[in-house]
C-alpha cells in the first residue's frame, strides 16, 4: 500500500471529527435556544400574573372604597309611644269632655310602638233645653329611619303636611280657618270649620303637630242639640290647642327627659314607618270625626 493510500484514511477521519464537533455545536446552540425561550416565557407569565394581581388589588380596593362610602341615616329621636288614653290630665280631659272624661276608649293597634288613638264622647243633656254634645279624638303615630325610606323626622313631617292638607279639604266644610300653633313641638297648626250634619250644627277643630318623627293629631268638635247653642268656635280652638301641647309634652317624657338625641345610624331593616303610615291614611282623624259624629 502506498503512502498516500494510507493517509486517505486518516484525513477522512479528521474531517469526519471536525463535522461531528460542528454538529454537536449546532445541537448545543439549538438545545439552548428553547431553554432560553421558556425561561423569558417563564419571565413573561411572571410578569403578566403580576399585573393581574395589581388589577385584582386595584378592584378590591375600589369595591371597599365603594362600600365604606354608602350614606347612613339617622337614628329616629324617639323609640316609643306614651298611652294614648293618659296623653291628657283629668283637669283637661273634664274641660273638653266634662260628661265624658273617664269614658276613653282606646283605639285598635298592632304596633303600640308605632301608633295609637283614644277617643272620648260627652252628652250634657238639659232635657227640654237641648243637649251639648263633645267628641275628642287623640292620635298617635310614630316613624321609624331606615336606610330605604329615609330619616324619621322627614318621614314625619310629610305625613304632618299630609294630614293638615286633608283638614282643610274636609268635603262639606265651610268657613275653614288654619293658624299656626307655638309651643307645640317643632310646627303644629290648627284647623278649624263648620259642618252641618243631621244633629245640628257642629264646630270642628283638628290640630296636628310633629315633635322629631311623631306625629300628634287632636280632632275635637262640638254641637248645640235639640235647640241648645251652638258652641263657640274660638272657646274649642282653644281647648283643642291647650290638648295638643298637653300631648306633645307626653311624647317627649316618655321618651325620657331630652327625648333621647340619636347617635346611631338605622340599620337597613329598621323600616315600619311604611306600616303605620299606610294605616293611618286609611282611616283620617279628621274623616274619622266626621263619620262618628
Amino acid at each position: 500500500m502506498s503512502e498516500g493510500t494510507m493517509h486517505q484514511p486518516a484525513q477522512r477521519d479528521q474531517r469526519t471529527h471536525q463535522r461531528a464537533k460542528r454538529l454537536n455545536r449546532v445541537l448545543v446552540c439549538t438545545a439552548a435556544v428553547p431553554v432560553m425561550l421558556i425561561a423569558a416565557g417563564c419571565s413573561s407569565d411572571s410578569g403578566s400574573d403580576g399585573g393581574s394581581a395589581k388589577d385584582t388589588a386595584g378592584l378590591g380596593a375600589t369595591t371597599s372604597a365603594d362600600a365604606t362610602a354608602a350614606p347612613t341615616v339617622q337614628a329616629a329621636a324617639y323609640k316609643k309611644l306614651p298611652e294614648p288614653c293618659a296623653v291628657l290630665s283629668k283637669k283637661t280631659l273634664t274641660d273638653l269632655v266634662p260628661e265624658g272624661a273617664k269614658s276613653g276608649k282606646e283605639g285598635t293597634s298592632t304596633d303600640t310602638a308605632s301608633r295609637g288613638s283614644c277617643s272620648w264622647t260627652s252628652l250634657d243633656n238639659n232635657g227640654v233645653k237641648g243637649s251639648q254634645f263633645r267628641w275628642l279624638n287623640v292620635s298617635l303615630l310614630r316613624f321609624d329611619s331606615s336606610q330605604t325610606q329615609g330619616e324619621g323626622d322627614k318621614l314625619a313631617a310629610s305625613y304632618y303636611a299630609k294630614q293638615v292638607q286633608e283638614a282643610q279639604s274636609v268635603t262639606g266644610a265651610k268657613n275653614t280657618k288654619s293658624e299656626p300653633v307655638a309651643g307645640a313641638g317643632d310646627e303644629a297648626t290648627a284647623v278649624r270649620y263648620d259642618l252641618k250634619k243631621k244633629e245640628g250644627a257642629f264646630k270642628q277643630q283638628t290640630v296636628v303637630a310633629r315633635v322629631e318623627n311623631v306625629v300628634v293629631t287632636i280632632d275635637y268638635n262640638g254641637a248645640g242639640l235639640a235647640g241648645d247653642k251652638t258652641p263657640d268656635a274660638d272657646a274649642l280652638t282653644k281647648a283643642a290647642e291647650k290638648a295638643v301641647k298637653e300631648a306633645v309634652a307626653s311624647v317627649t317624657t316618655a321618651n325620657g327627659s331630652g327625648g333621647g338625641t340619636p347617635s346611631a345610624p338605622a340599620s337597613k331593616s329598621a323600616s315600619p314607618s311604611a306600616s303605620p303610615s299606610k294605616s293611618a291614611s286609611k282611616a283620617s282623624p279628621s274623616a274619622s270625626a266626621s263619620k262618628k259624629n
